[in-house]
């Protein structure tokens, strides 16, 4: 095993003639729960059995055993290499030792259905290098054998236990873990509800000789938004706990800004198109606050909100009178007929996940009309496809939807909201760590509780008939953590919005953007450089249109500068018979 950078590594003291255990990542187990794996076998929950983001490796004479964060958010790839296997916490790192090729279907996929990760399965942006199966028990043969993998994590309901006090004490914990790691650390305050609850945890997890650094970011010149009005309000019910500062954005922070000199990550960031604010909010911190620790809400969106798919489980339930109460509030917040939500209900109840993919695939090919429903009640919502795209890009996307489609899913046995949000978690959680890579350029590691597994199992298991409305606004952690919240905080079912700068940057940057519009994308033949350049600049222009697949071909393509102009790791090893 090779070790770079700063990643937490615990091992666990074996005795002569045991598997050699390592906890790898950021992980809250304790002295004497590692000295328990020294003489009793891996329990099966041991990847989310602990706060933190983190994964256990065993090390076997003619095998290593790989039990992986189920929620993704510590991703570990592999590929075969040496005879044997070679696996490591980047799939970037593992493809410099391969010499692996950026994976164009895996790209296209990317550019033209990043809503829909069910695609590409174990698929990274490199051939050969696969994502090891989240929530797994992966073993790799030393003899470079497949690789032999069993589910462990499926968060099934689990009605003993109430989900609002399990969330409590989770999130808790792993908050408290990042804080006792690192007093001096610092959180976002947006003045949401997610980020506050982050805060308070944390300063509440600080003694009293320590306090909490909480930042909050506004437009220049604008002091009196509803975000600030909550933010400071949070700060002064935890005066002498939290120091809140104010942190004014300025042109130099705006979307788009400086994307094409970002660095190479393991895939594209979720921040590319915003990295000059948040890397311009880390270098402040770093540089005003000394951070080194970061902690954000992110995530929270993710996995507190009920997604749409769960109109189908209470048809499913016959929970009728719930189906229709709950349909008219979700048409009044979408300011829609309630008659076509629950047609859509109803569509969705009939079909299965694969046909659904099936569906997909049929969409791509242009087999199928796009479907026009008003409440995003179904399985999958590919976008509109752009007049730019080429046929190449949608043969593979089409192709990865049938191969979605065939492939055995291990998670059968849930309901299709949580099937849903498994996918959606899994895909924020992995990406996620792409913003890590960014922020750890600045010398601060990038932390979101919310998306430790511990957290996101709570979360999870919550039965039906105890879970949320899907139009409710995230009840579940107001119940939870309500009780250490301003009330005025606690009740708020509003955020603030940066959408505007959005366009502001695309016209400040159009030179730049355009230099991106014929590069790598043009060059495996996934879109027309020409007609894609003229969208581009009719939407700096102001022509309404939506911005999604556009920023898409821009955040990947920006990736692709980046993996293409810095230099791989480089690898220096000697191969003595097998690996």
């Amino acid at each position: 095993m090779w070790r770079l950078g700063g990643t937490p590594v615990h091992p666990v003291p074996t005795g002569e003639g045991r598997p050699r255990v390592l906890v790898v990542g950021w992980c809250g187990v304790t002295a004497g729960q590692l000295r328990d794996l020294a003489d009793k076998p891996v329990p099966a929950d041991v990847a989310w059995r602990w706060p933190g983001s983190y994964a256990v490796i065993e090390e076997h004479a003619q095998h290593v055993v790989v039990h992986t964060d189920p929620a993704g958010s510590f991703p570990l790839y592999a590929t075969r290499w040496g005879g044997g296997w070679a696996w490591a916490t980047s799939a970037r790192v593992l493809a410099s030792l391969t010499r692996a090729d950026v994976d164009v279907r895996r790209v296209a996929c990317a550019v033209l259905a990043p809503s829909i990760p069910s695609l590409v399965g174990r698929r990274t942006f490199f051939t050969g290098i696969e994502q090891l199966p989240p929530g797994s028990r992966a073993e790799l043969p030393r003899n470079g054998g497949p690789v032999r993998s069993v589910t462990r994590w499926v968060p099934l309901a689990d009605p003993r236990r109430l989900a609002h006090r399990r969330l409590r004490r989770a999130l808790t914990d792993a908050v408290a873990l990042r804080a006792q790691a690192d007093p001096a650390l610092s959180s976002d305050l947006s003045g949401g509800l997610d980020s506050t609850t982050v805060a308070v945890l944390a300063a509440l997890s600080l003694n009293d000789s320590h306090v909490l650094d909480a930042v909050t970011i506004h437009p220049e010149g604008q002091t009196d938004g509803a975000d600030l009005y909550y933010a400071r309000l949070t700060a002064a019910a935890f005066r002498g706990r939290i120091s809140h500062h104010l942190l004014p954005l300025s042109t130099e922070h705006l979307p788009y800004s400086g994307i094409t000199s970002l660095p190479a990550t393991d895939e594209p960031a979720p921040s590319t198109l915003t990295q000059a604010r948040l890397l311009g909010q880390i270098r402040w911190m770093s540089h005003e606050l000394g951070t080194r620790t970061h902690l954000t809400g992110d995530g929270g969106d993710s996995i507190l909100f009920q997604p749409p798919a769960q109109f189908c489980d209470l048809v499913r339930a016959g929970r009728w009178r719930r189906v229709v109460r709950e349909a008219h509030g979700w048409a009044r917040l979408r300011r829609t007929p309630v008659l076509p939500l629950l047609r859509e209900t109803a569509r969705m109840a009939c079909t299965s996940r694969s046909d659904a993919l099936v569906d997909v695939a049929r969409y791509f090919s242009g087999d199928a009309a796009p479907h026009r429903g008003r409440g995003n009640i179904r399985w999958f919502a590919p976008p509109p496809i752009p007049g730019w795209v080429k046929p190449t890009a949608l043969g593979h996307v089409a192709g990865a939807a049938h191969e979605a489609a065939a492939a055995f899913d291990p998670l059968r046995v849930l309901d299709a909201s949580t099937r849903t949000l498994v996918d959606e978690i899994r895909e924020v959680a992995r990406t996620a760590r792409a913003d890590a890579e960014l922020v750890a350029g600045c010398g601060v590691d990038l932390h979101n509780p919310f998306l430790d597994a511990s957290v996101i199992d709570a979360v999870l298991r919550n039965p039906l008939d105890r879970r949320p409305s899907v139009h409710g606004y995230k009840p579940l952690l107001v119940r939870a953590v309500g009780d250490l919240l301003p009330t005025a905080v606690a009740t708020r079912t509003t955020k603030g919005s940066f959408e505007v700068d959005h366009y502001t940057g695309m016209r400040a940057n159009l030179d730049d953007l355009r230099t991106l519009a014929d590069g790598h994308l043009a060059s495996f033949g996934l879109l027309d450089p020409v007609r894609f350049d003229r969208r581009l600049q009719h939407a700096a222009a102001g022509v309404p249109m939506s911005l999604a697949t556009i920023e898409q071909v821009l955040t990947v393509e920006a990736w692709l500068h980046a993996h293409h102009r810095d230099s791989a790791p480089a690898w220096a090893v000697h191969v003595s018979g097998r690996t």
